[in-house]
C-alpha cells in the first residue's frame, strides 16, 4: 500500500506515557504498530478521530501530535483506572481530547450525547492491556496471585470466578475451545470445576497451576504458558470481547465520512477472522479494503516490543463519492 507515512514527532509533553513500568518506577509506553497505524489513518489537523481502545493513550497522543493544531480525539476505553493514566498523558493537549468512560462497540451512542455525526478516522488496538497484566489484582495474569476476575471493567458484570461456578462441564469447555482453540479443554474444565467443588479454585495462581498439571510433561514448557488459551478464552468470555467486536463493526462504518478509514489491530485469529470477514462484507457495499494482507510488525519492532509479534492490522476506507462531471462551456 503506497501510502505518504505521516510520522509524527513525540514532542517532551508526551514523556511518561504509561503502558510498561519500568524498574524505576517511570512509566512508558510502546505503541503497536503506530507508524504503520499513522501511515493509514493519515491524521490531518481538520480531522476527527476515535479511539475505542485508548488504553494509556500511547496511539491517541500520536495521533493528536500529527493532527496539529486542530485535530480532535474521541478516546473511549472502559476501564476506569487505565482512564486515570490516559487523562493524564492527554491533558497537555486541553479541549481537543474528549475521553469517554465506554465500550467500543457503544460508539454510535458516544458519538451522538458528544454531538458528532460523522468522523474522519476509527481505530481499535484490541487485547488486553500490559497495564492490567501488571497489576495482579486485575486478575488478567498466570504469573502472579490475585483474583479470578479479569473484568476490563470491575464495576459491572460477573467476574470469571462467578461465571465459572455457575457454568457445567459442557459450557465450559465450550468456551476454553471456542475462545482458546484449547485442545485439552474438556480436561481443563472437568478440572477446574472439581477445584470449585473443593473450595480449592481461590486465585489465577490455581487456575494456571491446574492447567499446567493437565498438559503432558513434555509439552509444559514450549514457547508459551499451556495456561494462555485458558486465560484467552476466560478474558474473552467474561468481557464479551468477541460480541462487542461484532457490535462495533456493525455500527462504526456507518459513522465514517467520506475518505475517512477505519483501522481495526488484533491480536488473535478469532478477532481477527471476524474483522477479515467483515471488511471482506463491507467492501460489496462501497467501502474499499486498502490491507489485502493484514499489516504486521516488523522485525525491529519485535525486538523492540515483543508484544507487537501476534498484531494485525485491517484497513477500510469509505471512499470519496465521485464528483459529476463539470459541464461544457459554449462557444
Amino acid at each position: 500500500m503506497a501510502v505518504t507515512v505521516h510520522t509524527p514527532v513525540l514532542s517532551t509533553k508526551s514523556v511518561g506515557l504509561a503502558d510498561q513500568r519500568t524498574g524505576g518506577g517511570v512509566t512508558v509506553h510502546t505503541p503497536v504498530l503506530l507508524k504503520e497505524l499513522l501511515e493509514c489513518l493519515a491524521p490531518s489537523s481538520e480531522g476527527i478521530y476515535v479511539d475505542g481502545t485508548l488504553g494509556a493513550a500511547g496511539h491517541a497522543v500520536a495521533v493528536l501530535e500529527a493532527s496539529n493544531p486542530s485535530g480532535v480525539l474521541i478516546g473511549l476505553d472502559q476501564d476506569e483506572e487505565i482512564l486515570k493514566i490516559a487523562k493524564e498523558n492527554l491533558k497537555f493537549f486541553e479541549n481537543r481530547a474528549r475521553i469517554v468512560k465506554a465500550n467500543f462497540s457503544d460508539i454510535a451512542g458516544v458519538l451522538k450525547k458528544l454531538d458528532f455525526e460523522k468522523v474522519d478516522g476509527i481505530y481499535l488496538d484490541l487485547g488486553v492491556s500490559s497495564l492490567q497484566l501488571d497489576r495482579p489484582e486485575r486478575g488478567f495474569s498466570f504469573r502472579a496471585a490475585g483474583p479470578i476476575d479479569m473484568r476490563m471493567d470491575p464495576a459491572t458484570g460477573e467476574s470469571v470466578l462467578e461465571k465459572i461456578r455457575k457454568s457445567d462441564e459442557k459450557e465450559l469447555t465450550q468456551i476454553l475451545r471456542e475462545y482458546g482453540e484449547e485442545r485439552l479443554a474438556p480436561k481443563i474444565a472437568r478440572a477446574l470445576l472439581e477445584k470449585i467443588r473443593r473450595g480449592e479454585l481461590q486465585t489465577t495462581l490455581d487456575v494456571a497451576t491446574s492447567v499446567f498439571n493437565i498438559y503432558p510433561p513434555r509439552q509444559r514448557y514450549g514457547r508459551i504458558h499451556p495456561a494462555t488459551r485458558t486465560f484467552q478464552a476466560l478474558r474473552i468470555w467474561v468481557n464479551d470481547e468477541l460480541g462487542s467486536l461484532k457490535r462495533f463493526l456493525s455500527a462504526a462504518p456507518a459513522l465514517l465520512k467520506e475518505g475517512g478509514h477505519l483501522c481495526v489491530m488484533s491480536y488473535h485469529s478469532l478477532e481477527d477472522r471476524i474483522v477479515k470477514h467483515t471488511f471482506r462484507d463491507l467492501s460489496k457495499k462501497g467501502f474499499k479494503i486498502l490491507t489485502k494482507r493484514p499489516v504486521i510488525a516488523s522485525k525491529e519492532e519485535i525486538k523492540v516490543n515483543p508484544r507487537s509479534r501476534s498484531a494485525k492490522l485491517r484497513v477500510l476506507l469509505l471512499p470519496p463519492s465521485p464528483q459529476p462531471p463539470s459541464p461544457r462551456g459554449r462557444g
